[in-house]
């Protein structure tokens, strides 16, 4: 523990001293399970002023703020003075002299963060189960079961009679009039009638839409240049949900100021996004951020930093064993085609591992041609995907969906925010595109564009930001699954067409069968661990593999030179990659480079067939 002497002496260096204390209890790997989290726990159950956790993403970055890191207060009865510290706070003590030397102004990053766009509900269930901290035994504010009556009746009452003056925060304007003593307003963190139905009309700024949960202001105080936009973080810190920065947002004064000198230059606009009620957009002053590889709780990320492929090579073994389970399961999804079940399996555990120039290398969008459009059986396949990923979004590509979604962030210069869009997501987060859905019509200018991003996002795994009068450029890691009748619009680096196996008469009752009975919860388990952990073994390539596939490749062109193309080589390369990586194998074997020119040959030979069919039909 830290004394209060300390605290109030800025250079006795308990700040390091926290910091570091934190860091090192939350190495262990229950520890974090003690701590609340924002994304389990309602925010009127967490305890003001207390250390709790946000899984989230970096949706916005602020411009750095100025704050009041060292001021003296002084006891206007006895004169006392007294040197606080302002870190990890939003709201001075009483009493601040202003003219005092020994003022420190300090710099702080203020980053705008969501939930995990996206995050799965099996996710959540399991975070949420894996947690020691129950909202019952958290905090329970003093004031819940007041009915809104009398709870403003209460607001009339002088705050002395309610509160005790020890510790009471004030909002200091910037001309030094304190919001306090008898205007403070309540200190309990559950939001009034007033501020809860207001939720609906301010804009959180999710990426997708319909998502819930809180979002936070998180305050950065050190190394935020190594923090970049979208990056997936577990944010621990101390929770501030100070009634004064409700009533600065209410008040809409551009000349008030709360420890921040700059603020007065925000236009209204800019101080409602940027100062929304906490009670709403909660702050969480950061201590320590741990960033998240994964977004799978099954999976401790620990086990990663320590190299995964080591430390679950005994789990490795059972792999093989594990990808026939998911096999024959999804065969059984994809209406009895095991090679499409294949190439899903090879979709699912794709990732951007490096990237060379402009080209990313190891991603994997698949095109499943030929889905049935009876029984809403593309979005049954993804109900069934959602079950087995963390992160998943359907995207229906009508033609109303195309003219009207926001996909592209933009940049809103009026109120110095980043407008979020349906293509700001975590790494590793599944896409599916539904491209059975299209019709005929016009697409706008809107359309067009969002058609471009998405084939920008497919080839390059890019998406570029809109400045207006710019783009920037971000790059992302997204899987992409293209769902359609025919060969997609969009370009892909895999088409596979689906021939079912089997033809049930109830098409409808088939697929309900399947996802309303999924897998008993710890089959799901396994599979959802096995296609995280495939995702993160490293692969090499040994000299005299190498040397073999090339005399291969050599040999191929050699028969026939129009038989492979160099495209044709580097995708073959990339299946057997993955295929490596699905058996638990983290080096190519000259079974498994056989196995995947197996694999290609006959789903190229579908493919050539299919087309052949379509261009029969034609007149």
């Amino acid at each position: 523990y830290i004394s209060a002497s300390s605290q109030n002496n800025p250079e006795s260096g308990w700040e390091a001293k926290a910091v570091l204390f934190f860091k090192e209890q939350l190495k262990d790997k229950e520890a974090h399970t003690s701590v609340p989290s924002l994304n389990d726990v309602p925010l009127h159950y967490l305890k003001p002023n207390s250390l709790v956790r946000f899984r989230c993403l970096i949706q916005d970055m602020f411009d750095p703020e100025f704050y009041m890191g060292a001021y003296e207060t002084v006891d206007p009865s006895t004169k006392a003075r007294v040197l606080r510290c302002g870190k990890y706070k939003d709201v001075t003590e009483c009493g601040v002299d202003l003219n005092s030397r020994n003022t420190v102004t300090a710099e702080r990053q203020t980053f705008y963060c969501v939930p995990i766009p996206g995050e799965n509900p099996w996710v959540k269930e399991i975070s949420f189960s894996q947690a020691r901290v129950v909202p019952s035994t958290s905090y329970v504010p003093s004031r819940q079961k007041r009915s809104y009556e009398e709870d403003d009746d209460m607001d009339t009452q002088p705050q002395k009679q309610r509160e005790p003056h020890t510790g009471m925060s004030c909002l200091w304007r910037q001309d030094g009039n304190p919001h306090g003593n008898g205007d403070c307003k309540r200190q309990e963190t559950e939001a009034p009638s007033s501020q809860t139905t207001s939720a609906s009309h301010l804009d959180l700024n999710f990426p997708l839409p319909g998502e819930k949960g809180p979002s936070c202001l998180v305050k950065v105080y050190e190394d935020w240049d190594s923090f970049k936009l979208n990056d997936t973080l577990e944010v621990y810190g101390i929770l501030s949900v100070s009634p004064a920065l409700s009533a600065l947002a209410e008040e809409k004064d551009a000349s008030s100021s709360l420890l921040d000198p700059a603020e007065c230059m925000e236009t209204a606009e800019e101080q409602r996004v940027h100062s929304p009620p906490a009670s709403l957009v909660p702050r969480l002053h950061m201590i320590y951020a741990k960033p998240l590889p994964h977004c799978n709780p099954l999976l401790p990320s620990a086990a990663l930093e320590d190299n995964s492929a080591s430390q679950f090579e005994s789990d490795s073994s059972s792999m093989a064993s594990v990808r026939t389970e998911l096999l024959a399961y999804l065969t059984h999804v994809l209406l009895g085609d095991a090679l499409a079940a294949e190439y899903l399996i090879l979709h699912l555990i794709s990732s951007v591992y490096a990237r060379r120039d402009v080209l990313p290398l190891g991603k994997f969008t698949l095109n499943v041609s030929g889905c049935p459009t009876v029984a809403s059986y593309t979005e049954r396949l993804y109900q069934i995907i959602q079950q087995l990923v963390p992160c998943s979004y359907r995207l229906s590509m009508s033609l109303q969906n195309m003219n009207q979604l926001r996909l592209v962030p933009k940049k809103d210069y009026v109120a110095n925010r980043l407008v979020s869009g349906a293509l700001q997501l975590a790494r590793n987060t599944s896409l599916f595109l539904d491209e059975t859905q299209l019709e005929q019509g016009q697409l706008d200018t809107t359309g067009v564009r969002n058609i471009t991003a998405l084939g920008n996002l497919i080839s390059w795994q890019k998406v570029d930001y809109d400045f207006n009068y710019h783009q920037m450029e971000f790059p992302c890691n997204i899987n992409v699954l293209i769902a359609s009748e025919g060969r997609s619009l969009l370009p892909s680096d895999c088409q596979v067409h689906l021939q079912p196996q089997v033809a049930p008469p109830q098409m409808e009752e088939y697929l309900s069968a399947i996802h309303m009975h999924p897998q008993a919860s710890s089959q799901l388990n396994k599979f959802r661990l096995y296609l995280s952990l495939a995702r993160t073994l490293d692969y090499s390539i040994s000299d005299e593999v190498t040397k073999a596939v090339e005399d291969d490749f050599v040999d191929m062109r050699k028969d026939d030179p129009q038989s492979i193309s160099a495209e044709d080589f580097h995708r073959l390369l990339v299946v057997a990659r993955l295929l490596s990586l699905s058996l638990g194998q983290t080096s190519l074997s000259r079974d498994s480079w056989m196995r995947a020119k197996h694999i290609e040959t006959l789903r190229r030979s579908r493919t050539e067939q299919q087309q052949q069919c379509v261009n029969g039909n034609e007149p």
